[in-house]
């Protein structure tokens, strides 16, 4: 297993505050459209702390994928060494130095949960590009997403407990559903992090490779995505969703599904051209 990447403490970020880490008025995330996917790049220097401004631009770049029917996939990826890698050590003094700074920290982890709500029922598909640092609210985003290839060196975890605190905006609801109460258990508990070789074997990632290869190869893994059809990658996605609920509402959606896709033009128009070839 790799070494650790340099983090202040467990789950939090450096303070991005300081004139010399970020440009004042530098844009916390840019997009940019490749054929049907939209690439969000993270680059709140020097570690995409999370906070208002970035969940914001997060939600923007929701809004603008969501608006265009040309846009399948959501690309999410970091200009910077790492991910995202957890809470703004500049916001959390600031709160614990007020009589009111908990509920305000509070306030931010349930913002965090609302955006990446946001981005789990998204009808475009969402992948994270994890090639460094992925630590406290820096998982929890990744996780909100329904694909995340990471880096093999590529540092993960939830590592929030070592502060007396605990993943709030979805981690320990995510990883559990994602990956079992036991690994759970051993990342949140153990206050844990592991490498993305050691996160796809644990189910955390769909996909891993090495950090100078990650970018071509998420590259080419969000095209393949993005060719299929967007109206039916959203109805698959709805009743994944629903898989983990009680009693039939899955199957239901299944078959509703099903209806509004054999009525979808393009859906009748790809079937007929499969029916034709294999007349052929």
């Amino acid at each position: 297993m790799s070494p650790p990447e340099p983090a202040p403490a467990p789950g939090t970020a450096p303070s991005s505050a300081a004139p010399s880490a970020r440009p004042t008025g530098a844009a916390p995330l840019r997009t940019e459209r490749a054929g049907a996917v939209l690439v969000a790049t993270l680059a709140r220097a020097p570690v995409n702390a999370i906070d208002e401004a970035l969940l914001a631009a997060i939600d923007a770049a929701l809004d603008a994928a969501e608006a265009d029917e040309g846009i399948a996939v959501l690309h999410l990826r970091s200009e910077l060494k790492v991910f995202a890698a957890g809470a703004d050590l500049a916001f959390m003094r600031q709160c614990f130095a007020a009589p009111e700074g908990p509920e305000a920290m509070v306030e931010l982890v349930r913002r965090m949960q609302a955006v990446f709500a946001r981005l789990e029922s998204s009808p475009v598909l969402t992948l994270a590009e994890i090639g460094g640092a992925a630590l406290g609210g820096g998982l929890e985003l990744a996780l909100a997403c329904d694909l995340r290839i990471a880096a093999s060196e590529a540092r993960l975890g939830l590592p929030e407990a070592g502060l007396g605190l605990l993943p709030g905006a979805g981690g320990t609801q995510r990883l559990t559903r994602l990956a079992g109460a036991g690994v759970a258990r051993r990342l949140i508990l153990g206050a844990e992090t592991v490498d993305g070789a050691e996160a796809l074997r644990l189910g955390i990632v769909q996909w891993a490779a090495p950090r100078a290869e990650l970018p071509a190869q998420a590259q080419a893994l969000a095209a393949r995505l993005a060719a299929l059809p967007r109206h039916a990658l959203a109805e698959n996605k709805r009743c994944i969703a629903l898989a983990g609920q009680p009693g039939d509402a899955g199957y239901a959606a299944e078959i509703d599904g099903t209806r509004r896709l054999y009525q979808h033009p393009d859906t009748r128009r790809r079937v007929a051209d499969f029916l034709d070839k294999s007349r052929g």
